[in-house]
């Protein structure tokens, strides 16, 4: 068994990035997935689940210089759930998919007929 996932989706915000010294650099992004659920009626509902999304190093610079709000990009990595504390002291946990790659997908057209 293998913590992966992999994720093809838009991003809802442009990543933000941080520089936490010692040459470490950490983005973070949130990204949507749609898939469509077909209704008793017959009909296509479409589901929107958003995802946070982290990058380390290296992709954390190349998510900040490269990827924008709405664009449709390929996540590959892992889960990894951590516990944090708000402000007020309330303790939440969170569940982000730790990226290991990070593939901006150009949209595909077709060839227009070319007139003679």
């Amino acid at each position: 068994m293998k913590n992966y996932c992999k994720l093809l989706g838009r991003l809802g915000r442009d990543p933000e990035v941080r520089d936490l010294g010692e040459g470490k650099k950490l983005a973070r992004f949130g990204m949507a997935t749609n898939e469509f659920q077909r209704e008793k009626d017959g009909t296509f509902k479409e589901i929107t689940t958003w995802h946070d999304v982290v990058a380390w190093g290296k992709l954390a610079d190349f998510a900040g210089q490269q990827l924008k709000k709405g664009m449709k990009v390929q996540v590959e990595g892992k889960l990894v759930k951590r516990k944090y504390m708000d402000k007020d002291g309330k303790e939440h946990v969170a569940i982000e998919v730790n990226a290991k790659e990070l593939l901006p997908v150009a949209a595909v057209r077709e060839a227009e007929p070319q007139e003679a």
